[in-house]
């Protein structure tokens, strides 16, 4: 199957404790750049994101974008620190006896007293988050990948069609090659016969004119080649897989040959024809660019 590098994946998994929403998408891109957006807390688990990615996609620019909530009530406890409370409290007493205060200290004094309290958030089991995270994860690239498989069936197919027309024009550019040769002999002898005024024409010297001038407008390699790289596009398109390298360098060569046979053009018919293949050759390249 041939895959699209334009795609949108979403999972939400959630229980009575937390909530872990993943949304992805992507756009073309000449190797994998994946970039994720997620809340600090979870950063420990990225390296394991991103090979878990590598298991659905290849190529292309993704953007992953991840929340979590914790549902959990009892996610944060007070700490009591005695020993410092103690300390605070042997401070103040002294203070008190050496510059003669009142000893007024009371539990509302040592207790804004900075880290005597401390909020401390309790800390959640790394393993049973990754296990729900990687659900997530794994639920977004799932439809991720369902919906690249859609696009790039719908390219498969817009591509199939464009390579057959590509293939009619070849057809009429070998067809109509022949018939030049043809005309040039019967345009240099009427010519000839023309500016002489004689009806005898050199045989041989006409015959060496005709065999430069065929030599110079034939395009047959040209077509040959063409002909494979087509029909190689098509096979790759049918074989599926992660394709889109393969066929852009396919398209780079079909290209090539299509300039070529411009360049040899010596008739206004086949010029049309050539110029009418490399603009649908850019097109194919266009799509192309979205194959992963």
């Amino acid at each position: 199957m041939i895959k699209s590098m334009t795609g949108f994946g979403r999972c939400e998994i959630a229980d009575n404790d937390r909530k872990f929403t993943v949304e992805m998408k992507s756009v073309n891109h000449r190797y994998l750049d994946v970039v994720i957006k997620m809340p600090k807390s979870l950063n420990y688990f990225e390296s394991a994101i991103r090979s878990e990615l590598k298991n659905y996609i290849t190529r292309g620019k993704v953007d992953v974008f991840i929340t979590y909530e914790d549902l959990n009530e009892k996610t944060c406890s007070v700490r009591y620190n005695r020993e410092l409370a103690e300390e605070y409290l042997g401070y103040l007493r002294m203070m008190a006896g050496e510059f003669g205060l009142e000893d007024d200290i009371r539990v509302s004094t040592l207790s804004r007293c900075p880290e005597v309290f401390t909020m401390e958030e309790s800390g959640a089991d790394e393993d049973e988050l990754w296990k729900e995270l990687e659900k997530a994860v794994r639920g977004a690239a799932e439809i991720f990948v369902k919906t690249r498989i859609a696009e790039g069936e719908n390219l498969k197919d817009d591509l199939l069609k464009k390579l057959d027309g590509m293939l009619e024009l070849v057809d009429y550019i070998a067809e109509r090659s022949p018939e030049l040769i043809v005309e040039y002999r019967r345009r240099l002898e009427e010519k000839v016969r023309e500016l002489l005024q004689d009806t005898t024409v050199d045989e041989g010297r006409l015959l060496t004119e005709v065999t430069i001038f065929a030599d110079r407008s034939c395009v047959d390699e040209e077509i040959v080649r063409l002909r494979s790289h087509i029909e190689t596009a098509r096979d790759t398109l049918l074989e599926g897989g992660s394709v889109g390298r393969k066929l852009d360098f396919i398209a780079q060569e079909m290209n090539r040959e299509a300039n070529t046979i411009l360049s040899k053009a010596n008739d206004l018919e086949i010029s049309n024809r050539a110029i009418s293949l490399k603009t649908e050759i850019e097109k194919v390249r266009e799509q192309i660019q979205n194959i992963e």
